[in-house]
């Protein structure tokens, strides 16, 4: 019995000994399976999260076909913006909507214009070449061959106009453009170049020289060569242009460019350019606008004096009409007869309404409440005045409301003097920001800038016969580009003698 129990003890216990080890070891494992399959899934909700995350991203803010596909789309500041739609024409809309991309190399804060231009210009349905973004990228890296730009100290319309020529020709010649910055470049001008500046040393060399023709004669020097482009350059000068000159400039390395004119034009003209110049400028008479876009952003000094001046008068009318007379006061009829053909022009192009003289309608009456700024840049004072008065003293046929505006009452412009310089350069970035630009005459450097740089074609006056002006009043230009000043021609026949 004892035995038979001990058999049986001894054996109980080996079975239900294996029994409990297997499966307390089982039991153990079931934690262990369980944590794993919850560590599997929170790894896959991970993962998918991750993956719907990222999409999102990518998903956010689909790349804009207006965006040019190279290597400079990076670098472009891409400007996007609905229309206005608050009280101070929408401009605090469109700076939330900006896509604030910074210029690598620049610091926003040290040329606020270079960011926020677009803001105050209407969109113009040409987009800058791929071939233009991938060569001013180019340009910005290049250090070998130099082009140095003599300033002329001339009014400083002149001045813009050839200077976005020789930055033209440093850019198809494959050279970096130095500027003389003269009394008021760097008080007037952002430098447009990152990591760089586009000024010339105040110890360079040969600065001595700049004023003589000494370099004129340079047959065989590889190192300098002088060229004199002015609007009464000799024909000898203007062979300038031609192929064969061109070709013997290839290995100069340093170019030293006295120029007061705009002969951007005659770059069009010169076949060796020719092929490089369409692929930069598919629309030929948008050159100088988007030349103008890239060079000159005014400092913050004299962009602070234009967006005050525009939001305290351009920024909430509906549509904003820019005058430039380059005239100055004569006499009392010359003087009168001006004024009315400026408001003839106006009225038969519906650009300005015409005023109601005779009934004088109380303002309850009024149903047209469409506003118009009128902005008007003249040495004078008297022009302006007479046309305030006209919108003053008389209600409006169609019930607009017109308000006329004139920043400076100087009566000279005097371009050594700084604040002088800065006023002259508000006067011509505001022209470019109106819809509608009217001037006396399209031989004025001021408004080759002004609707070249706003991407405008002028209404310009017809000259008037023996002080009275006849239809058409004026017309309208055919082009955007600069026009004042006739293209250099030349002839590559002519020959030394």
């Amino acid at each position: 019995m004892k035995r038979g129990k001990k058999s049986s003890d001894a054996g109980d216990p080996v079975t239900n000994s294996d029994t409990r080890t297997g499966s307390s070891e089982l039991d153990a494992m079931r934690p262990n399976l369980s944590s794993m399959k919850s560590m599997g899934l929170l790894l896959a909700v991970l993962m998918a999260a991750s993956v719907m995350f990222s999409l999102s991203v990518v998903l956010r803010d689909p790349p804009s076909d207006d965006v040019v596909e190279t290597e400079a789309a990076s670098r472009v500041i891409l400007f996007r913006f609905h229309q206005a739609i608050d009280s101070d024409g929408g401009l605090s809309e469109k700076k939330e909507q900006l896509d604030d991309v910074l210029v690598h190399g620049f610091d926003k804060e040290s040329c606020l214009s270079k960011y926020e231009a677009s803001l105050y210009r209407k969109e113009l349905p040409f987009k800058q070449s791929s071939y233009l973004d991938y060569r001013l990228k180019k340009y910005e890296d290049l250090h070998r061959r130099y082009v140095i730009w003599l300033n002329s100290n001339d009014e400083l319309g002149n001045r813009m106009l050839s200077l976005a020529s020789a930055f033209l020709y440093a850019l198809l010649t494959n050279r970096v453009l130095l500027v003389e910055p003269g009394v008021d470049m760097a008080d007037l001008f952002c430098e447009p170049f990152p990591n760089t500046s586009w000024f010339l040393p105040l110890e360079f060399p040969l600065k001595s020289q700049f004023n003589g023709q000494s370099l004129l004669h340079d047959s065989g020097n590889s190192l300098f060569a002088y060229r004199h482009v002015v609007r009464d350059s000799s024909d000898q000068q203007k062979l300038f242009f031609c192929d064969e000159s061109q070709v013997l400039l290839e290995e100069t390395q340093w170019l030293i460019l006295k120029t007061d004119s705009f002969f951007l034009p005659s770059l069009f003209s010169t076949s060796s350019f020719e092929q490089e110049l369409e692929k930069i400028f598919p629309e030929k008479e948008m050159a100088f606008y988007f030349l103008g876009q890239y060079l000159f952003h005014p400092t913050n000094v004299v962009w602070g004096l234009i967006t005050r001046y525009y939001h305290a008068y351009l920024a909430r009318a509906e549509q904003k009409i820019g005058i430039y007379i380059g005239v100055s006061e004569s006499g009392n009829d010359q003087f009168q007869h001006l004024v009315d053909q400026i408001l003839a022009c106006g009225t038969k192009h519906k650009l300005l309404p015409e005023v109601e003289k005779q009934r004088h309608l109380p303002s309850s009456q009024v149903l047209n409440r469409k506003s118009k700024a009128v902005f008007i840049s003249s040495a004078s004072p008297g022009y302006f005045e007479s046309i305030r008065d006209v919108y003053w003293e008389n209600p409006t046929v169609t019930g607009e409301i017109i308000s006329v505006h004139k920043p400076s009452h100087k009566e000279f412009q005097k371009t050594q003097r700084n604040m002088e310089s800065r006023r002259a350069w508000a006067e011509i970035y505001l022209l470019s920001c109106t819809d509608v630009l009217v001037g006396t005459s399209l031989w004025s450097s001021v408004m080759d800038v002004a609707h070249g740089l706003g991407g405008l074609k002028p209404w310009v006056l017809n000259k008037a016969e023996n002080g009275t002006a006849y239809e058409p009043y004026c017309v309208r230009a055919r082009s955007m580009e600069p026009c004042s000043q006739t293209t250099l021609f030349h002839s590559c026949k002519v020959k030394d003698e």
